[in-house]
């Protein structure tokens, strides 16, 4: 079950929780047999390998880069794969507040595509450490590293999602300036299209092209006008106007400033002279 990582991020900003138990299970010890979940809810934290529980019959496989979720007292069912080594950390929590229970993520299983974190993993090494440590201060350490360890989690589900994002617009700009370039596209155009601000499309572009969406779009003009001048011997005027850019001078300059040449000498240079 996938689930809203801000809903679930204002879930546990406003509800008071605590830590009921810590537990590392590795595939040589194994995990004690049960038909149920236990009666509180738990995040688990797949370290290494992989294997599957599942929770009311949703099969959820453990593998380091999620994080899974069950809801107390759920229908349990285990799976080994073979040969196949793994090892989890699983937090069981409590709710503090009884009225809120019934409508608590708590009673949900899901899980959380938080990719590879060196972080995360550091963190739930010292949550394991200092629970099992004795005396006041490891037992509220433990609650505020716990805490980091979700915040960390969440963090990491976000950023993969805004990154799937950014990477999905940048594929759809693109792939329509490739089809469009020769139009009168301007850069607010193209943002108000696809609903998002300019300085996201600029930042998405910065990102995966390295460029900005004007520059962008201005240098696959150019290619295709280098290609025409190869495949044709339209004038430069048509082949400028044809990609989209009406001043011929202008043209001329940028395309200079690419190539180190003018239209007119590139074609001479490369078409005319070939050797």
């Amino acid at each position: 079950m996938k689930i809203d990582v801000n809903q679930l991020a204002e879930h546990l900003a406003h509800i008071p929780f605590q830590v009921e138990g810590i537990y590392r299970y590795t595939s040589y010890l194994g995990v004690p047999y049960a038909d149920y979940t236990d009666s509180f809810p738990g995040f688990i934290f797949p370290l290494t390998g992989k294997i599957q529980f599942q929770f009311n019959g949703t099969p959820y496989i453990f593998s380091p880069g999620k994080v899974v979720h069950g809801g107390a007292k759920m229908k349990l069912d285990q799976k080994n794969f073979d040969n196949a080594n793994w090892e989890y950390i699983l937090v069981l929590y409590r709710i503090c507040n009884s009225e809120i229970q019934e409508s608590s993520f708590s009673h949900q299983h899901f899980e959380l595509s938080t990719g590879q974190s060196p972080r995360l993993i550091e963190l739930l090494m010292r949550l394991w450490h200092v629970y099992n440590q004795r005396g006041g201060i490891s037992m509220f350490q433990t609650e505020m590293l716990f805490r980091d360890v979700l915040n960390e989690a969440l963090l990491c589900v976000a950023n993969r999602q805004n990154s799937c994002e950014s990477h999905t617009l940048f594929e759809r700009v693109s792939s329509y300036i490739h089809e469009y370039y020769h139009q009168s596209l301007t850069i607010p155009l193209l943002a108000e299209q696809y609903n998002v601000n300019r300085n996201r499309l600029s930042y998405v572009f910065r990102k995966h092209a390295g460029m900005g969406p004007a520059e962008y779009l201005l240098k696959y003009r150019i290619n295709m006008a280098q290609k025409m001048l190869f495949t044709s011997d339209a004038p430069v005027q048509y082949i400028a106007q044809t990609v989209g850019i009406a001043d011929p001078f202008y043209f001329s300059r940028v395309f200079k400033k690419q190539f180190g040449l003018s239209p007119t000498e590139y074609r001479e240079k490369f078409i005319n002279n070939p050797c």
